[in-house]
């Protein structure tokens, strides 16, 4: 048996925010520790909680940042899978078949990480409705072969399997954490250097370290989430010293702050208008063409960014440094109508303040095309349902293009194809599907990077998107604190050696 080794405007909102991280008996404990305990963190994340913690959708991320989930494997800084749960691994039989051999660790509810407890936690995964959307497409088997390793086997070849695995809805929680109804209790049954100890609604949330994390004692004793949708909230706890971690600042905020407390990351993350051709008035090719001869990027990206963006080149920007040599100019575009009247609801969320700011010049802009626009701008909260139902005619849409896999092909089955599980401009597109598959089926990383710009080609031609800006990320980071891990990817921000 294997045995274990022992993560200046707005003053009016201070009063939401006064007290949130001084009580509820989280930091008096940090103040007498002292350097031998750590004191705790204390975070103002932007998006709240939308699915009750579940690993399949868009709180598996809150959670990787936060330090709680991994899974066998992680993107390092250049996008490529290195180790976590998983020591090392191999592909057999054309790529159809990984063996991954696991690291001694233990779940924070004390148990130990068998190759069955993760063979398990992927099944459940990949039985997750709907799908998460690392697993676009994919339909994979997992099984223990003996305590230490795992394989795992899909229908087709997938070359791109420990990058996928590295996505935050795959994490792997204890056997205690599933019921038969498929929901996962993620309250102290993950494996990070933070065991998620207490949830106050969407509002909050309690993190202990976990003192037997394989990776190593975590510095901080803990971590304190808040969870503040309204940006300059978050600008304003950071500069008076209610939050150690300000996340996503918007960038009107960013003049008021101490210039050491901000923080800068190029990422693959871009806004662009998703247009519904499902149904609404961009079901028709041409008054979708006449939307995207509308928008002027630039202007969205000097007003609403402030130059923290840049207009966008496609799906793939700056970031993604090979990109510019491979792209593919669109092709078979519609030409566009005129839009004489034509009524359209334009949605966008405010808990990324520029977005709201974003649809405001996007409607002047399609109104002077001859589009009548209404804006809906809510909470992600409260637009999610909405959004996936198909609801709106536009959405402006935040999105990291690496954010699934760290592949680009991966994103593009899950936004694009006709069966993507993220698909928010309800594309589907006999081309547009073909070239996708065939880019999945690259297993060399030059070769599969071409056919992907070659699918973002076929995916601009149905003007389905209309990619606005790549962004930058603005992180607050106090200027005691060490360690904290901003990244291009968005999947990391807590870890070990993050401490004040």
């Amino acid at each position: 048996m294997r045995t274990s080794r022992r993560l200046t405007a707005g003053l009016f909102v201070l009063p939401l925010l006064s007290g949130c991280f001084a009580s509820s008996g989280d930091d008096s404990s940090a103040s007498a520790d002292g350097a031998a305990g750590g004191a705790r963190l204390r975070v103002a994340l932007p998006f709240a909680p939308t699915e009750n913690y579940s690993p399949y959708g868009q709180d598996a991320m809150l959670l990787s940042r936060l330090g709680v989930t991994e899974g066998l494997t992680r993107l390092d800084a250049n996008g490529t899978a290195v180790p976590a749960l998983a020591e090392s691994w191999s592909s057999e039989n054309g790529g159809r078949s990984w063996v991954f051999t696991l690291r001694d660790a233990t779940f924070q509810d004390g148990g130990v990480v068998t190759a069955e407890a993760v063979a398990d936690a992927l099944t459940a995964a990949g039985k997750a409705d709907p799908a998460p959307s690392a697993l676009s497409g994919v339909k994979l088997t997992a099984t223990a072969e003996d305590d230490e390793r795992v394989r795992v086997v899909t229908a087709e070849p997938d070359p791109v399997l420990p990058l996928r695995l590295s996505n935050p809805s795959l994490a792997v929680f204890a056997p205690k954490a599933y019921d038969k109804k498929g929901t996962v209790n993620v309250v102290g049954t993950a494996t990070g250097p933070f065991a998620l100890t207490r949830i106050d609604g969407d509002t909050a949330a309690t993190l202990d370290r976990f003192d037997d994390y394989w990776g190593g004692r975590a510095q901080a004793s803990g971590v304190t989430a808040r969870f503040v949708s309204d940006g300059t909230a978050r600008a304003n706890a950071l500069r008076t010293g209610q939050v150690d971690i300000a996340e996503s600042l918007p960038v009107t905020q960013v003049a008021s702050l101490d210039e050491d407390d901000v923080h800068e990351v190029n990422t693959a993350r871009n806004t662009g208008l998703y247009l519904n051709t499902r149904s609404g008035a961009f079901t028709d090719a041409g008054l979708r063409a006449a939307a995207r001869e509308a928008i002027d990027t630039s202007v969205i990206a000097k007003g609403a960014y402030e130059g923290y963006a840049v207009p966008a080149q496609g799906l793939f920007g700056p970031a993604l440094t090979w990109a510019a040599g491979k792209r593919v100019e669109p092709a078979g575009r519609a030409r566009a109508t005129r839009p004489d009247g034509e009524s359209i609801t334009l949605a966008a969320y405010s808990d990324r303040p520029e977005l709201p700011e974003t649809a405001q010049v996007l409607q002047q802009q399609l109104r002077k095309a001859g589009f009548k626009v209404k804006l809906e701008v809510r909470t992600y909260a409260r637009l999610e349902g909405d959004l996936l139902d198909g609801k709106f005619d536009a959405a402006v849409f935040s999105r990291n293009m690496m954010l699934d896999t760290g592949d680009p092909v991966t994103v593009l089955a899950s936004d694009y194809t006709c069966d993507g599980s993220n698909n928010l401009s309800f594309l589907c597109d006999k081309s547009v599907d073909r070239m996708v598959a065939a880019a999945q089926a690259e297993s060399g990383t030059a070769e599969r990077q071409d056919a992907a710009m070659k699918a973002e080609a076929a995916v601009l031609g149905t003007d389905s998107v209309i990619p606005l800006v790549h962004l930058k990320l603005v992180a607050g980071i106090a200027t005691d604190v060490r360690g904290a891990l901003p990244d291009p990817y968005e999947r990391t921000l807590i870890g070990t050696g993050t401490r004040r």
